[in-house]
């Protein structure tokens, strides 16, 4: 099993399917920051020893599945990602500064979930979202009245 991970007297296979959102849940990530974010998370998780299988951004969230090490909790990790990467996110862009006060980049919670046997449905899953996540916005374009003269719209 290539899948399974040592430390010096423990071989491990923790995967984690985790879920967390920026403050007020803004499309910040999706548009010009999505780039940097990426490689931020990256770097925090390499000095962790946290290893990404698959990892997407979002409109207004991030998937993440990844292996945390059992002398890690996933608690101690998240809190480790979202605090430090607020940091550096700040410090790279000033900007934001501006807009999330008291340099909370994050909402406070996030989802997490272990990853078994379906560690493939997962990934794919995650590779998936963002086309998902398009194809819903599509079907919500259509207006049934017009907020402009109040007439029923007409289906193309």
């Amino acid at each position: 099993m290539q899948d399974k991970n040592s430390l010096a007297h423990t071989q491990w296979r923790c995967k984690f399917h985790i879920v967390f959102a920026p403050k007020y849940r803004r499309q910040i990530i999706y548009g010009k920051y999505k780039k940097s974010i990426g490689e931020i998370v990256r770097e925090l998780c390499e000095r962790k020893g946290v290893e990404i299988h698959e990892a997407n951004a979002c409109k207004d969230h991030i998937h993440m599945l990844v292996s945390i090490p059992p002398k890690l909790s996933v608690s101690q990790f998240m809190g480790y990602l979202k605090g430090k990467s607020s940091l550096m996110i700040f410090d790279r862009h000033a900007n934001l500064k501006y807009r999330y006060g008291n340099r909370k980049f994050w909402c406070r919670g996030y989802f997490v979930d272990t990853v078994g046997r379906n560690k493939n449905q997962i990934q794919e899953y995650i590779r998936n979202q963002l086309k998902e996540d398009y194809m819903s916005d599509q079907l919500t374009l259509f207006e049934e009245f017009d907020p402009f003269t109040g007439e029923k719209n007409k289906k193309k």
